[in-house]
């Protein structure tokens, strides 16, 4: 076992807070640690960003359970809402995790920076817009699920950055919002680990204890406490003063895209 894999464990427990605390799957905080953690082991620097999305996407699967599983202990999951959109999340997931591993390192990378920023401010300014009409039908729901699945997936994400502000803005609850998009990160993270896993298995030059695009070591890592800290973070959501995290939450996104981006200018 080598050093870096003891890293793996402490990012894990912190990306498992945040995803529990704020309703989304932790691949916005994952994905730029590991591309750094990734590149200073001189991993392939033609896989690095695909490795750190195909990691994160596999890890959000477990953590979207725990977290999911405490919301649904506080009746805060829209389980109507779940239903109608997982058919859409897993199809678009599925095909955008398949355009992802077509893609370069660095556009792939570019293109993830300028999506966490548009989320880093949305934290930081709290945006909600004003609840003015219900949600759609079951059709509507299913195209609005591919929708968030495709983005969602280029940047491994369990898309609450995207399914949030649409429930609130469709006059959903905030809490209920936040308790029902961590239920809608699991089929997003399991058709989408399963396109990276497919995607990078014929892939040459990967690191050791790759599976596809997912590294073995780090997602072994991050799930063991990612797994135990998300409830205590989903029941933090329903305690603490969650506008005033968010955006503070959102200043340290901001500052890890900008980390991202300078490495990729230099």
């Amino acid at each position: 076992m080598t050093l870096w894999w003891l890293t793996y464990p402490l990012l894990g427990a912190f990306a498992g807070f945040i995803a529990g605390l704020f309703g989304v799957g932790g691949g916005l905080t994952l994905v730029p640690l590991l591309y750094m953690l990734f590149a200073a082991q001189d991993f392939p620097a033609a896989h690095v960003m695909h490795l750190a999305l195909g990691t994160s996407m596999a890890t959000i699967v477990f953590t979207s359970i725990a977290s999911m599983r405490a919301h649904h202990a506080h009746g805060a999951v829209r389980w109507d809402i779940v239903k109608s959109m997982a058919p859409g999340l897993m199809l678009g997931t599925l095909c955008g995790s398949f355009i992802a591993s077509s893609v370069q390192t660095r556009p792939l990378a570019m293109m993830f920076t300028a999506i966490v920023y548009y989320a880093s401010v949305q934290m930081m300014l709290d945006f909600k817009p004003k609840p003015s009409r219900n949600l759609p039908g079951q059709i509507g729901l299913l195209i609005v699920g591919g929708i968030i699945g495709g983005v969602s997936s280029l940047v491994s994400a369990g898309g609450g950055f995207m399914s949030i502000p649409f429930m609130v803005w469709s006059n959903v609850a905030i809490h209920q919002a936040v308790g029902t998009s961590s239920a809608l990160g699991f089929p997003i993270a399991i058709a989408g680990v399963v396109g990276y896993i497919m995607s990078g298995w014929n892939a040459t030059q990967l690191p050791p204890f790759s599976l596809g695009y997912v590294y073995l070591p780090a997602f072994v890592g991050v799930v063991l406490m990612s797994f135990l800290l998300a409830p205590y973070g989903a029941r933090m959501a329903h305690k603490l003063p969650v506008k005033q995290l968010k955006r503070a939450f959102g200043g340290f996104l901001a500052l890890l895209a900008t980390k991202m981006l300078y490495g990729l200018m230099t």
